[in-house]
């Protein structure tokens, strides 16, 4: 007799950042709309684009454990906390992660040159992160209510015995039965669960995103886009606009709408159709008040909004 699988779940935002560097940065194409896939990668530094290039390779999506530095049942831990650990990491941490991942023998090319440089590897890796939770935190902080609800339907699920229908519609890449997961890539098969208990982790991500961590001696994970995910993608309702017009002027207002996703000071110039010199005396002003970031890329300055300047805005809108 087949025994009923146990679930729990957790909320773990760092998956969430690790799902969207994969889709956005690395090229693992997973459903994100391209104007957010576009934001996040513009986001992410010269050496965060370089580190993640292992996760890039389409046929081989197994990765060392230290991508996520604590298993999410063992408590919901900040992203800053996440990266802060994969900072303090040893070097020799990742080396031997990598050997066990991918058996003895030499390791596959693409992950040879961080095996190489592990300290360079584990640095590039956090700033990209890090550089990535900057464009999607607003959308956690957004995604509240349809995380609230899953903590719901899950409950739900589990109390009145309906475990297996669950996990049979997180995802179309994953089936249960007999006792065990039938998982597809690398890791395809059934994998029997035994006493092990099922971690759910619901994340934002693109309609296709998986992340299976199925080598837990007590329990296994599967992070899965959290249902309701793509009404995040769309573009937010713009905030009461003369009550945010009348606190900081109608210019920096309009400016505050405009980049709900990073931007070039060119692009505001253009898309505000005001001269360069007045875009940089508003943003000066937006600065100053700790309401926007700038940022020089090249020849370029990437102009984003702050965690003040959200919770602004949400302010206005919620009024």
């Amino acid at each position: 007799m087949t025994s009923t699988p146990r679930l729990s779940l957790s909320i773990s935002p760092h998956l969430t950042a690790l799902a969207l560097l994969a889709d956005a940065v690395a090229g693992r194409r997973r459903g994100l709309p391209g104007l957010l896939r576009d934001a996040i990668a513009a986001r992410v530094g010269r050496a965060g684009h370089q580190a993640v290039r292992p996760l890039s390779v389409p046929s081989c999506s197994l990765a060392p454990d230290c991508l996520v530095p604590r298993a999410p049942d063992g408590g919901d831990l900040s992203v800053q906390e996440q990266v802060a650990a994969l900072r303090e990491l040893p070097p020799d941490r990742l080396v031997a992660d990598l050997e066990q991942a991918f058996g003895p023998g030499p390791l596959p090319v693409h992950w040879r040159s961080a095996a190489e440089r592990p300290a360079a590897w584990l640095h590039g890796y956090a700033s990209a992160l890090s550089e990535v939770w900057s464009t999607a935190e607003p959308l956690w902080r957004r995604a509240r209510a349809l995380l609230d609800r899953e903590v719901r339907r899950v409950g739900v699920a589990t109390v009145r015995g309906g475990p297996e229908l669950l996990l049979g519609a997180l995802s179309p890449h994953l089936s249960y039965g007999g006792g065990g997961l039938l998982v597809p890539g690398p890791e395809a098969g059934t994998h029997e669960l035994g006493e092990r208990r099922i971690v759910l982790v619901p994340i934002l991500a693109g309609q296709d995103a998986l992340i299976l961590g199925l080598d837990g001696r007590d329990a296994v994970w599967i992070a899965y886009p959290v249902p309701g995910a793509a009404t995040l993608w769309r573009r937010p309702a713009a905030p009461a606009y003369d009550e945010l017009s009348a606190l900081v002027g109608p210019v920096r207002a309009g400016l505050l709408c405009a980049v709900a996703r990073p931007k070039t000071m060119s692009m505001l110039a253009a898309d505000m159709k005001i001269a360069p010199s007045g875009i940089t005396y508003h943003c000066d002003r937006l600065r100053a008040a700790r309401l926007i970031t700038r940022e020089r890329r090249g020849r370029e300055v990437w102009v984003g909004r702050t965690h003040r300047a959200e919770e602004l805005l949400e302010l206005f809108h919620r009024r």
